[in-house]
């Protein structure tokens, strides 16, 4: 237990300074937040392979639909939520990208028909809309189109991981990550492509920095769901929003208005609610 919360905690750190590296690269130089994540799905097919054969995994997948789904899905979420990064605030990215277990909840009865809704979950929900309502602050004068993108990278994101357990009931994580990582890099690599900038100096520093750190990120909060509920898991991911948070407020001056502050704890709280509305889930 006490390994999968370090392993967590860890995780939601590196995935949050890898946007901040991100974030910095985008706003001092003309290079694309695509470009940043292409870098990071190539470099997760090196770890990807290296877990995969130190496993002596095959890599004939048993149903290859789902983990093309799982890969272009996870791609797709990726982009939207870099691409967020880099038109709104650090700590707007992570509270709106943290509303994907929200919309977990809404999409699962299409695809798990056991599962259903408790009532009691709605004024959850609710409340979670509210959050997200004082976060965008929805006036057409200054709604920023980069809370609109992490919105719908927290949207994308649920469908990605429905497919990921989906696929999980057939195939091992390792194979899994790794077609994510090789679909990754080829999607993204088509959308990189007509705005590829060859990076110089010390923004390769930058974006290295930015596509390990999330790949780092990806393998600790692989491995750290094999120590950890998925309901604590849930709850310790939630420090990501106060990791965005000091890091927004340290690095690139973003002091939370009190509309924000309330949104976040709405959405924060809310997290909360859903992770104990949901059963006891195995170890992943």
């Amino acid at each position: 237990m006490h390994k999968g919360i370090v392993f967590l905690l860890l995780a939601e750190l590196f995935f949050t300074l890898s946007t901040v590296f991100s974030k910095h690269l985008t706003n001092t130089t003309s290079i694309s937040a695509v470009e940043v994540t292409f870098f990071r799905f190539f470099l997760g097919i090196f770890v990807a392979a290296a877990i995969v054969r130190s496993n002596r995994i095959s890599l004939i997948p048993k149903r290859l639909p789902l983990l093309i789904w799982r890969g272009v899905l996870n791609t797709v979420a990726v982009m939207l939520f870099f691409l967020a990064s880099q038109f709104t605030t650090i700590t707007n990215t992570h509270m709106l990208n943290m509303t994907y277990p929200f919309f977990i909840f809404l999409f699962s009865p299409l695809f798990f028909k056991k599962e259903k809704i408790p009532p009691l979950l709605y004024p959850v929900l609710l409340a979670a809309l509210g959050g997200i309502w004082l976060v965008i602050q929805p006036d057409f004068e200054r709604v920023r189109p980069g809370d609109l993108l992490a919105l719908a990278s927290a949207v994308v994101a649920a469908f990605s991981i429905i497919t990921l357990n989906l696929a999980r009931q057939k195939d091992s994580t390792p194979v899994i990550l790794f077609y994510l990582m090789a679909i990754g890099t080829l999607v993204n690599g088509s959308v990189m492509a007509p705005v590829f900038l060859m990076p110089e100096g010390t923004q390769w520093l930058w974006l290295t920095a930015s596509g390990a750190l999330g790949v780092v990120g990806q393998v600790c909060i692989t491995y750290g769901y094999k120590y950890i509920t998925a309901r604590a898991g849930s709850l310790v991911s939630t420090s990501r929003i106060l990791y965005a948070v000091l890091l927004g407020m340290m690095i690139f001056g973003e002091m939370p208005t009190w509309r924000i502050a309330a949104g976040g704890l709405l959405i924060t709280l809310s997290i909360v609610a859903v992770a104990f509305a949901r059963k006891p889930a195995a170890n992943s």
